[in-house]
């Protein structure tokens, strides 16, 4: 008995959904995230209103000022969708595992200067209740926001926030000997300490933003373009002076998490300000007032941490961020 194997090419009938088709043409195979992501949210046919918000619709543009001929231009240049964005953090995360493996296999933290051991619990461990308001924040966006472009995003960052928070948490256990001493002490800092108030008071201000893309500037662009910077680059220098190097490799999750975020952040930036001169304007308004607010707010944590050199450090940032902006289209 003989047994023919044969193929057979069997040609779609059309390359994609006809949602995406009318977006991109019917004869053009489109890729998994725009799939996911194009003309997916609803955009008529609505029962009622909210009645927590009866002055907007469930998906409202009205609820942000920036105004924009197609909300789809908000592309993502990482080409996230639940597939791809789960296996990324995935393989992240294990290498962040073995890190602490690594650490707790060595004791490495046992090497850093008791005096600094103090200060990381002032200046790091805190930074978990700041990740944990930049959750708020991302939810919000994705609850507000208009696009399934900004809104799946946003929603992929919230957990990426509250991972870090995890991570921010898990190191305070490490110093802690493995109880939650420490996290009690940093919550301490950062509900009663002089140097964290004011970045407190910029976290609590923006969570009752009404408007979600002013939220986003501030939150993504702002906020975390100073603290990220200043805490994981310049804070993270002067604390390997004090024996503390590994805590650089415990925290390297969120310098490339940070590279990667900072892609998608200005490429929303990006074309919200090349849109008209008015978004041009608001948006650089809106930044003006949170990188002076943040200045102010930085000054005092910076000054703890670096002493004389936190003058420069923070006019580092500062002008890190100035360069970052204007590139993205901002008037400074």
């Amino acid at each position: 008995m003989s047994i023919d194997i044969k193929t057979v090419n069997v040609e779609p009938k059309r390359q994609t959904f006809a949602h995406v088709a009318r977006r991109l043409g019917s004869d053009k195979p489109a890729s998994r995230y725009e799939e996911g992501v194009f003309d997916v949210q609803a955009t008529k046919h609505f029962h009622y209103r909210p009645l927590w918000g009866p002055e907007h619709w469930h998906f409202d543009e009205g609820r942000t000022a920036i105004g924009m001929e197609d909300w789809y231009l908000f592309k993502d240049p990482r080409q996230l969708y639940y597939g791809t964005y789960t296996i990324a953090r995935a393989n992240m995360h294990q290498t962040t595992d073995h890190n602490f493996a690594f650490e707790e296999k060595r004791d490495m933290l046992a090497n850093i200067d008791p005096a600094w051991r103090e200060m990381i619990v002032g200046y790091l461990i805190p930074l978990r209740h700041y990740e944990w308001g930049a959750n708020m924040n991302a939810c919000s966006i994705s609850d507000a926001g208009y696009g399934t472009a900004i809104t799946s995003a946003a929603i992929f960052t919230a957990g990426d926030r509250l991972g870090i928070a995890q991570i921010l948490s898990r190191i305070g256990i490490v110093l802690g000997g493995g109880d939650g001493e420490l996290l009690d002490e940093a919550k301490q800092q950062w509900m009663e300490a002089d140097a964290w108030q004011g970045v407190r008071k910029a976290v609590e201000d923006s969570l009752v933003l009404k408007d979600w893309f002013e939220a986003l500037l501030a939150q993504f662009l702002v906020m975390d373009g100073m603290i990220y910077p200043l805490v994981y680059n310049h804070f993270d220098t002067e604390g390997q002076r004090h024996g503390a190097a590994a805590l650089s490799m415990l925290c390297e999750f969120m310098v490339d998490w940070s590279a990667e975020h900072n892609r998608w952040v200005d490429a929303v930036v990006k074309v919200a300000a090349k849109e008209s001169d008015e978004n041009q304007a608001l948006l650089s308004d809106w930044y003006g007032t949170w990188r002076d607010t943040m200045t102010e707010a930085l000054a005092p944590l910076a000054s703890m941490v670096m002493a004389d050199a936190a003058e420069a450090a923070l006019r580092d940032v500062h002008q890190q961020l100035d360069d970052r902006a204007a590139k993205l289209g901002l008037s400074i």
